[in-house]
């Protein structure tokens, strides 16, 4: 299964296919394929082999807010903005808005860690669950401060793009 989606770095669109290939992934970068094998050092930093010379890269990834990441490679800081195909970007949410606040997975994948259960108090960007996709753990942050209302899933359930995993209010 590939994955697709549309990455804007330093303010230019790209798209890029994933796929996995046994132990590597396959990442093609507007058409240019590349081998990838990625190995998780610790939570947020990552060490790369890329290419027929396997490269090493070693990349830390910072998940500023929905859609949005800052990507550390070789300690030089990239803005990258992600896009699901078809998917227009939503405005940012407010940290005061009313209301409460959904919590989605970013992609398919898996939920590996739920850090707060219902009735826990959150505070804005405070971690309340862990998804991993292709290999890579997503930490999903609070966008305000609030009150789990409720928990739609449980560690372990593979969950669709989209798919709601929790509500704050």
């Amino acid at each position: 299964m590939t994955t697709i989606v549309t990455v804007e770095i330093r303010g230019v669109p790209h798209t890029v296919h994933v796929r996995q290939d046994g132990e590597r992934l396959v990442v093609a970068l507007d058409g240019r394929e590349q081998c990838v094998e990625a190995v998780q050092a610790e939570t947020g930093r990552w060490s790369l082999l890329v290419g027929p010379g396997r490269t090493s890269h070693d990349v830390r990834v910072r998940h500023d807010r929905e859609g949005v990441w800052t990507v550390f490679l070789e300690g030089n800081p990239i803005s990258v903005i992600v896009r699901e195909p078809g998917r227009r970007p939503r405005p940012a949410e407010d940290a005061t808005a009313s209301g409460p606040a959904r919590i989605a997975a970013p992609m398919a994948g898996k939920v590996v860690r739920l850090l707060v259960g219902t009735g826990d108090p959150v505070s804005a960007r405070q971690g309340v669950a862990v998804v991993e996709a292709m290999k890579m753990e997503n930490e999903l942050k609070a966008p305000r401060a609030g009150t789990v209302l409720d928990v739609f899933v449980r560690e372990g359930t593979s969950v669709e793009a989209g798919a709601p995993l929790m509500l704050i209010g």
